[in-house]
């Protein structure tokens, strides 16, 4: 079996697992700041879904970390599958909160232009926090599929 970059118990996974830590919890305060989340679903729907992913990297990363300290081996089957489920299926849930709040914010900035109109609401905000989330489901899509190549590698 191969050591593959971003899997569990390695430096790489950790990283991974703590960029979409910050990622998801830098989308949350960008959210949670612009006073106006939970009047929209898509926006309280992302913020949601980050909110899962930021207690899912959390509590990986204190597992690799704990591999790592350990010198332990996370690479068995049934671990990595537990992995695997979990970061797909969250994957999914983040790029669907996140294609629905940028598909709200479209429409409000260049449909309805209730940005310029509305120069209360927190559109600069509301940009910047899917902006963030988007990067988080890039990097969960790069952990997912190195734990994926990894759950491949058993077979």
């Amino acid at each position: 079996m191969k050591l593959i970059a971003g899997s569990p118990g390695t430096w790489s996974g950790m990283a991974l697992r703590v960029s979409q830590f910050v990622f998801a919890a830098a989308s949350i305060c960008a959210m949670v700041t612009a006073f106006g989340n939970s009047n929209y679903s898509a926006f309280f729907y992302m913020t949601f879904t980050m909110m899962l992913q930021l207690f899912w990297s959390l509590g990986l990363a204190f597992v690799d970390i704990f591999s790592i300290r350990n010198k332990k081996d996370l690479h068995d089957r049934a671990t990595v599958t537990l992995i695997v489920l979990g970061d797909w299926i969250l994957a999914v849930f983040v790029f669907s909160g996140v294609s629905a709040a940028a598909s709200v914010m479209i429409l409000f900035a260049k449909d309805m232009n209730f940005c310029r109109v509305y120069w209360k609401l927190a559109c600069g905000q509301f940009a910047l926090s899917i902006v963030l989330a988007s990067i988080v489901w890039l990097l969960d899509a790069a952990s997912s599929f190195s734990v994926f190549w990894l759950l491949v590698s058993f077979y």
